[in-house]
């Protein structure tokens, strides 16, 4: 993550300040939940691709010490 070194305080103002302006202080809750919910999915998905691969793993060293 270097590209963030490079972020201040001032700079995650500015962003704040444009995100209100251009979806108002009204929508701002709704932006936010629908941003963690994408997150949330995306890890979930993330994790359930991991389970697959351990488990297509140990199934194949099983057989192959058949």
């Amino acid at each position: 993550m270097n590209f963030l070194r490079g972020i201040g305080p001032l700079e995650i103002f500015l962003i704040f300040v444009i995100i209100m302006v251009v979806f108002g202080v009204g929508k701002l809750p709704e932006v936010g939940q629908g941003l963690g919910r994408g997150i949330r999915l995306f890890k979930d998905s993330l994790a359930g691709k991991e389970e697959k691969i351990d488990k297509d793993l140990t199934s194949k060293t099983t057989k192959s010490k058949k």
